[in-house]
C-alpha cells in the first residue's frame, strides 16, 4: 500500500519462531531482505513471552517445536484479546498436518525443503495481503452499517417531524374549522336551516379528519417518554389496528415492562408495528396476538396471527421482514419468525438484558 505524500509507511512486523537455529537465521534474514521488521524466537516460551507485551501483523511459526507442541501454541494466539494471524512451517510429509493446522486458523503453509527460502516471502506477503483485504472489507462493512444507521436515525427523526406536524398544525386548525363551523350552524339555525344542516354535515365531516390526523400522527410518534412508553405504544397499537376493523389485536399485558432505553424501545416498537402491518396486509386472519414479557436475561416481544402463515414471499426479504431484523441487529437482539402450530406466524423478538 503507498503512502500520502510526505508520509511514511511501517514495515509489517513479522516474528519467526523455529527451534532449528540455523533455519531460523536464514528465514530472518530472508525476510529483512524483502523489507520486513523480524523479530526472531528460537523456543515457543521465548515467543510466548514476547507476544506478552508485542502484536505481530503476521507469525511464521515451525509446527513441531520442542518446547510447545503445536496445539497449545494456536490455542495461546487465539486467547489473546486480539487474534494473532500466523502461517506455519512444515516439513516434508507433514502436509496433512498443515492442512488441519489450516482449519485452526493459519493462513498458509510452507514446507521445509530446498525451495522454501525463496518461496517464504511470497508466501508472508499473500498472508498479509489477504489480511489487508479482510480488514478493508471489515471496515467498508462498518461504514456501511454506521450509515445505515444514520439513514435509519434520519427516517425516524423526519417521522416525528411529520407527526408532530400532523398534530400540532393540521390537526389544531382542523379543530379550529370544526369549531368555527359549529358556531356558525348554531347562528343560522333558526333563519337559515338548510345551511345549518349542511354545516353540520361539514361538522361531522371535520371531527372525522381530526381523528384521521391524530390517529396518523400517533402512528408516526408512537412512543412518549419514560420507561412505560413501549407498553403504552404496544397498547396503543393493539387499538388502532382494532379501529381499522379488519382484524382483531389484543395485547396480553399484565404487569408493566419497563424498558429504561429510548432507542431499544423504539425499534422493538417499530418491529411489533411491522409485525402487525404484515399481518393486516398479508396473512388475512382474523386474530393478532402481542407479548412483551421479561424473564432472566431476555425481554421477549412476540407478535403472533392465525393467519396464512409463511409464504415464499414473506419470508424473503419482502414484506418488512428485512427491515425488522435489521432493527434487532441494532440493539443486538435475536429476531425469529416461525410457523405457528395451528397456521399462522410468531414473530419472536428476543433482547439479551444484563443481570
Amino acid at each position: 500500500m503507498s503512502a500520502a505524500p510526505g508520509q511514511t509507511t511501517a514495515a509489517p512486523r513479522l516474528l519467526v519462531v523455529d527451534d532449528d537455529e540455523g533455519l531460523l537465521i536464514l528465514m530472518a534474514e530472508a525476510l529483512r531482505a524483502e523489507g520486513y521488521d523480524v523479530e526472531a524466537a528460537a523456543t515457543g516460551q521465548a515467543a510466548l513471552r514476547w507476544l506478552g507485551s508485542h502484536t505481530p501483523d503476521l507469525i511464521v511459526l515451525d509446527l513441531k517445536l520442542s518446547d510447545v507442541d503445536s496445539a497449545t501454541m494456536i490455542t495461546r494466539l487465539d486467547s489473546g484479546p486480539v487474534r494473532v494471524p500466523f502461517i506455519v512451517v512444515t516439513g516434508q510429509g507433514d502436509e496433512r498436518v498443515a492442512v488441519e493446522v489450516m482449519k485452526r486458523g493459519a493462513l498458509d503453509y510452507v514446507m521445509k525443503d530446498t525451495a522454501m527460502l525463496d518461496l517464504l516471502p511470497s508466501v508472508v506477503q499473500r498472508a498479509l495481503d489477504r489480511l489487508a483485504r479482510e480488514q478493508a472489507l471489515a471496515t467498508a462493512r462498518a461504514e456501511h452499517a454506521r450509515l445505515e444507521a444514520e439513514v435509519l436515525a434520519a427516517s425516524e427523526r423526519e417521522r416525528h417531524s411529520i407527526g408532530a406536524d400532523l398534530h400540532d398544525g393540521l390537526g389544531q386548525l382542523l379543530t379550529a374549522v370544526e369549531f368555527m363551523c359549529t358556531a356558525l350552524k348554531e347562528d343560522t339555525a333558526h333563519t337559515h336551516p338548510d345551511a345549518s344542516a349542511r354545516l353540520d354535515q361539514m361538522g361531522g365531516m371535520l371531527r372525522e379528519a381530526v381523528a384521521q390526523t391524530r390517529f396518523l400522527a400517533r402512528g408516526l410518534v408512537p412512543l412518549s417518554g419514560g420507561p412505560e412508553a413501549l407498553h403504552q405504544g404496544l397498547t396503543a397499537l393493539a387499538e388502532r389496528t382494532n379501529a381499522l376493523g379488519r382484524t382483531h389485536c389484543d395485547f396480553e399485558a399484565g404487569e408493566i415492562v419497563e424498558v429504561d432505553n429510548p432507542t431499544a424501545a423504539n425499534h422493538l416498537y417499530r418491529i411489533a408495528q411491522e409485525a402487525v402491518n404484515n399481518a393486516v396486509k398479508h396473512a388475512r386472519g382474523s386474530g393478532i396476538r402481542l407479548r412483551l414479557t421479561r424473564s432472566p436475561g431476555w425481554l421477549v416481544l412476540e407478535v403472533e396471527d392465525d393467519g396464512v402463515g409463511l409464504t415464499p414471499q414473506s419470508e424473503g426479504k419482502g414484506a418488512g421482514l428485512g427491515l425488522m431484523r435489521y432493527r434487532a441487529s441494532l440493539i443486538g437482539a435475536d429476531l425469529a419468525v416461525k410457523p405457528r402450530r395451528g397456521g399462522g406466524v410468531i414473530v419472536t423478538c428476543s433482547w439479551p438484558q444484563p443481570p
